[in-house]
């Protein structure tokens, strides 16, 4: 019955899914640790509802089991006409992902119900409080590299989460943690273009550029233009070099110039981008990043990307 499960997740497009039981989860100290560190930037939100991260069954009552599941994002990154890129997970073209993998969640939370009758489940797409690599990694889906990222052997890193918390007991197919394989490989903390990640495993928000470029409310300073290199949304640039990842950056022109960014109002970003990930920065932090490299105006330091 479980392996129908797994195969229907399969034809939906996801590329890995495990299960675990909604115990304490594998890295919860560590979080902890480093939200007593202060490591979290002006992300708040993090601090609050840790009794429920720490206990799953908080977030669904008989909580049996926790299904993780990753699906993919394309590995080219989103550019504009002149080189201009955006970070992969945006996928700018399509509707924001939360959305989207609750719809796909969604078929399996009806046939996990047709399964197991009577059964409740609820699923969470990168918003409710649960450390969703903990229990990805506690899966045996993937292990967590240097970067903090989840790593899925033969995928990478380039997907996004999602979990189902069921009350079926589905751990009849929970596998053991995978060991982590970075070996002494250390590319991701050597070319974090600000330091962010200041030892493996651990990063600080504040420093990182995909923090400042989209959850942080004030604008982006200038000087900041020149780590950016030419991605005006988010860095890739821990998991572009991963091993792991394909070694190529290609580019996809999906985007508009900079300039129609500039120009734009916000009727205009509502109507084309009002339901994919760039509303959650908007429009003027869009502005402030574009307005940060081209206040730099040496354009020798970024990377040449192959157009497709």
């Amino acid at each position: 019955m479980i392996s129908k499960i797994v195969n229907k997740a399969k034809n939906l497009g996801f590329i890995a899914s495990g299960f675990s039981s909604p115990d304490r989860p594998l890295y919860f100290d560590k979080f902890t640790a480093w939200l007593s560190d202060r490591k979290n930037a002006d992300m708040s939100w993090l601090e609050r509802n840790v009794k429920i991260r720490e206990d799953p069954t908080r977030l669904l009552k008989g909580c049996k089991t926790v299904m993780s599941l990753a699906y993919p994002y394309a590995s080219q990154k989103p550019g504009t006409p002149e080189g201009f890129t955006v970070s992969r997970y945006s996928q700018p073209t399509k509707e924001d992902y939360h959305a989207r993998l609750k719809d796909l969640c969604g078929e399996l939370v009806d046939m996990i119900g047709d399964i197991y009758p009577g059964s409740h489940s609820r699923i969470c797409v990168d918003s409710a409080p649960i450390l969703e690599k903990s229990f990805a990694a506690s899966s045996g889906m993937g292990f967590i590299a240097r970067n903090s990222m989840l790593i899925v052997p033969g995928h990478g890193s380039y997907f996004y989460l999602a979990e189902i918390l069921t009350t079926a007991n589905l751990g009849s197919l929970s596998m053991e943690p995978m060991e982590n394989q970075c070996g002494t490989c250390t590319r991701c903390i050597d070319s974090c273009p600000t330091g962010a990640l200041e030892k493996p495993f651990y990063l600080d928000a504040s420093k990182c550029i995909s923090y400042l470029t989209i959850e942080h409310k004030g604008g982006t300073k200038r000087d900041m233009g020149r780590k950016m290199g030419n991605c005006f949304f988010g860095c890739d640039q821990c998991q572009e070099v991963c091993p792991f990842n394909e070694d190529e950056v290609s580019m996809q022109i999906q985007l508009p110039p900079m300039d129609a960014f500039l120009q734009m109002n916000d009727k205009e970003f509502g109507e084309r981008f009002g339901h994919t990930a760039f509303a959650r920065a908007g429009l003027e932090k869009l502005k402030s990043n574009i307005q940060a490299i081209k206040a730099h105006g040496d354009t020798d330091f970024r990377p040449k990307l192959k157009a497709s």
